[in-house]
């Protein structure tokens, strides 16, 4: 508990101006789901959130670590771009868009583990110790294991975390070269409204207890960028669909999407 309130001390001191909204816990009550959503504006000073001491827990981050395995795995030229194809072994997986040929585009967009778990192998367990120091991505500990960490609980990294960490990649102030923030800005878009471009991933830690569901990402209008990251608590396989749904709403009601 005590690691816990230092890791929240620490990061709200780095954030703007903070306010726990009720509009968002109503979010939160209205569906019966225990979690947290941080969302905060680069340029308008102000962050919001609800369930403040969730925000700073820290829980697996699952497929959310594509975002920085993406720009680690090109800085390290694991591969070579968007374009790069992934060879299927034949290997029937649950997930029936992981059983084909893929790209990183498309790796991406479905979560494609066995693919990153490919990238993984190319990177190894020591570059990636290394790059997460340098990142300051969450927290890691041992067993560390190349092809598994962000998926076992492994590492590990808080709400207010992820905000810190995308802050940093959209504002490009990491150690990384700009072709690899360009390719990730690329496979990360999701949605391109009339007033705002929403870029974001999705997570779903389901070997720990209980299952985490994660979504993280950014939204860009034409006055401001709301960085945001939402996990909740799941029940079941039906409350993954409230990762986006929740964190829409939320955007919805702080008026940063129409």
């Amino acid at each position: 508990m005590i690691k816990i309130l230092i890791v929240i001390s620490a990061l709200l001191w780095s954030m703007p101006a903070l306010a726990e909204d009720p509009a968002l816990t109503e979010l939160f009550s209205q569906q019966g789901v225990q979690g947290t959503i941080v969302m905060s504006s680069l340029n308008g000073g102000k962050t919001f959130i609800h369930n403040d001491l969730r925000a700073g827990q820290r829980f697996s981050p699952a497929s959310t670590f594509k975002i920085p395995n993406t720009l680690i795995a090109l800085e390290e030229k694991a591969l070579a771009g968007k374009d790069d194809i992934f060879k299927w072994d034949g290997q029937v997986h649950d997930v029936a868009a992981w059983n084909h040929d893929q790209t990183l585009t498309s790796a991406f967009k479905v979560s494609c583990v066995w693919c990153f778990q490919e990238l993984a192998r190319r990177v190894g367990a020591e570059k990636y110790q290394q790059y997460l120091r340098a990142l300051n991505y969450g927290e890691w500990r041992e067993p560390f294991v190349a092809t598994t960490f962000w998926l076992d609980g492994s590492l590990q990294i808080s709400a207010l975390e992820q905000v810190n960490f995308l802050r940093r990649v959209y504002r490009r102030e990491l150690p990384l070269s700009d072709p690899a923030y360009e390719t990730l800005k690329h496979i990360m878009l999701v949605e391109q409204g009339k007033t705002y471009t929403l870029w974001a991933k999705t997570g779903w830690a389901a070997r720990v207890t209980p299952p985490v569901g994660w979504y993280v990402g950014y939204v860009e209008t034409p006055t401001d960028v709301w960085v945001f990251a939402t996990n909740i608590e799941l029940r079941d396989e039906k409350d993954l669909e409230l990762r986006q749904k929740l964190t829409r709403s939320a955007l919805q009601v702080k008026g940063v999407i129409h």
